[in-house]
């Protein structure tokens, strides 16, 4: 039976670091790819999660979940590591307008994800890098609102109506073979 966040948590407090590696194999792949939608940059995107999971362990004492779950609070880590990372590499670029395709070792399928991709991304470029972001979270990593709202430091409430309004602006500007499409890009 699979421990809880909460469990192996507490277990790391304790003094019980090995047990963090459950974490981390239950979360990597997740927050690579959050990285990796926002860098765009293999190498980069990886140097990153490694950073993101180290502030983790380090951090980890000071983890309450009272406060929230321990995924929205990993999460968090990863969207401020990102920002430091713009910060200090000083690229001109806006930090909250990058997204891309998971990460996945099929290239056969990571071609095929590419070109649907390609067909919606003018209209994914229409939204605000804030409903993009979302979107993201929301079909593509499947969280729910309240882990989203966490991250994001809004409501509950208002992160369901800006879903919304961004998937009613889709829904009316994309086609719908392409709106399917993205959709299925889980």
């Amino acid at each position: 039976m699979e421990q809880s966040d909460e469990i192996i948590v507490k277990n790391c407090q304790k003094g019980e670091l090995e047990q963090f590696g459950i974490l981390y194999e239950k979360y990597v792949k997740k927050i690579y790819s959050f990285v990796y939608f926002k860098i765009q940059h293999k190498e980069s995107a990886e140097d990153i999660t490694v950073k993101v999971f180290i502030k983790a362990l380090d951090k980890i004492g000071s983890f309450k979940h009272s406060e929230g779950t321990f995924q929205a609070w990993i999460y968090k880590i990863a969207r401020n590591t990102i920002i430091d990372h713009y910060r200090t590499s000083k690229i001109e670029a806006n930090i909250e307008d990058a997204w891309d395709l998971p990460d996945n070792n099929n290239l056969e399928r990571d071609l095929d994800l590419k070109v649907r991709l390609e067909a919606v991304e003018k209209y994914l470029k229409k939204l605000s890098p804030e409903q993009r972001e979302l979107i993201i979270m929301r079909v593509w990593q499947d969280m729910p609102y309240r882990e989203i709202a966490e991250i994001l430091g809004k409501s509950e409430s208002a992160c369901k109506v800006a879903y919304s309004r961004a998937i009613g602006q889709l829904r009316k500007d994309l086609p719908l073979t392409l709106f399917i499409a993205l959709c299925l890009l889980q």
